[in-house]
């Protein structure tokens, strides 16, 4: 068993392993993204195509997500976050394998909402069980370690992208999977949820958020905190090809490559901003800080009219930087609730706001009509930064707040 001063230092096992786990989970996360062009050009698809259908794809992935965050938050609560992150990781790493054997576009789909029923279960599980274990002193700095460390996986999936064919990536991804599996044996399930396990409280109930307007407010607030964080990866980043197109942006751009880009700075600023939370001693001003960041760059990436390519992608390094608060909203939503449903709130909140791209490309595709590629995603983007601003100015303080407690009727 881990000693004491293992179990409350943010070097400690737990938080290696939620920090290599998420590392698999983004990688296959992204994965698609980064492998879209060649994979779907692979298939048959024209240019166009790509873009329509890989839209289609990446919102499929999305509803998985969504779904599969309810799943995995309730049972977490129920079972155990260990069993849940046991659980989520066969499941995709099935489906990554799978992915490597796919002809059709309708396939691809399937596989890919599989997919991401599975990896809905990794974040929410890892950040709830770290959370619980570290003294609330040292709880920004552990999740922060947790997603600056996992979010390298994006960087690591475009390496794999460049060095092999786009259906051994997948493979390699499940492989990964399944070798994270040994490296969770040594983990400590969460004392708080052992704690409760056993006695006659509501667990893991996600109606329980509904039946109180308070509770509501924090929830919604909570996902909508992180909306600007899934713009900027599932619109710009992710669509740079098209965008660098109607920008005329001299050079081809490698949507890969952007992500590969965007990613480094979303893992250096994870890092970043749990330490400028603790040196704030406040998760909403360490937010203000990279919501700032992530507007200037978002400013940026609309005036590269007729850049250089290289440009853009030094534009998305920043963008990444600016929306790498991922820990910090993340972490927010779990110090705002009891540890009988804070499994279901951690595991739900990040898989809804990923799934929200869903709503957020509706309003961007909506807006083409009569906008244009180009003023589409700029005013997709204002909406969007100002439903955050607005959601961390009604959200509470939680830096100090003490989590051995339980929610009641």
């Amino acid at each position: 068993m881990q000693s004491n001063l293992n179990k409350t230092s943010v070097f400690n096992l737990a938080v290696l392993v939620a920090a290599l786990g998420y590392f698999v989970d983004i990688y296959d996360l992204l994965l698609f993204s980064i492998i879209r062009v060649p994979s779907l050009r692979d298939l048959g698809l024209s240019e166009e195509q790509i873009a329509t259908d890989g839209l289609f794809i990446i919102n499929t992935q999305m509803l998985g997500l969504m779904i599969g965050g309810i799943l995995w938050g309730i049972l977490g609560d129920k079972k155990g976050r260990l069993k849940i992150m046991y659980a989520s990781i066969i499941l995709y790493s099935l489906g990554n394998i799978a992915n490597g054997f796919v002809q059709t576009v309708e396939q691809y789909a399937f596989i890919r909402f599989v997919t991401g029923l599975g990896l809905a279960g990794e974040l929410g599980a890892g950040i709830t069980l770290v959370s619980e274990l570290l003294p609330k002193e040292k709880r920004g700095i552990g999740t922060s370690l947790v997603a600056g460390i996992g979010l390298t996986g994006a960087v690591f999936a475009y390496f794999i992208k460049e060095s092999f064919p786009w259906r051994t990536c997948y493979f390699i991804g499940g492989g990964l999977g399944f070798a994270l599996l040994f490296l969770r044996a040594g983990v400590l399930e969460s004392s708080m949820f052992e704690k409760i396990q056993h006695k006659a409280v509501k667990k893991g109930d996600f109606f329980m958020l509904f039946r109180s307007g308070k509770r509501l407010k924090k929830y919604l607030l909570s996902i909508l905190i992180g909306l600007p964080t899934w713009y900027v990866i599932g619109i710009l980043v992710s669509f740079s090809k098209e965008f660098g197109k109607n920008m005329n942006i001299i050079g081809e751009i490698d949507p890969g490559k952007a992500i590969m880009f965007a990613y480094v700075g979303i893992s250096v600023g994870d890092l970043m901003s749990g330490l400028v939370s603790q040196w704030l001693k406040s998760r909403k001003r360490a937010l203000y800080v990279f919501y700032s960041l992530t507007a200037i760059a978002i400013i940026w990436f609309f005036t590269l009219e007729n850049a250089q390519a290289s440009e853009l992608y030094a534009c998305c390094l920043l963008l990444g930087f600016g929306t790498g608060f991922w820990a910090i909203f993340v972490t927010m939503a779990a110090e705002q609730f009891g540890t009988n449903i804070r499994a279901t709130v951690t595991t739900t909140v990040p898989n809804f706001v990923r799934g929200a791209l869903n709503l957020v490309s509706l309003l961007f595709v909506s807006l083409q009509v009569s906008m244009g590629y180009v003023k589409s995603g700029m005013i997709t983007g204002a909406v969007v930064m100002l439903i955050g601003i607005v959601s961390v100015a009604l959200s509470e303080e939680t830096f100090h707040k003490d989590l051995n407690y339980i929610e009641e009727e």
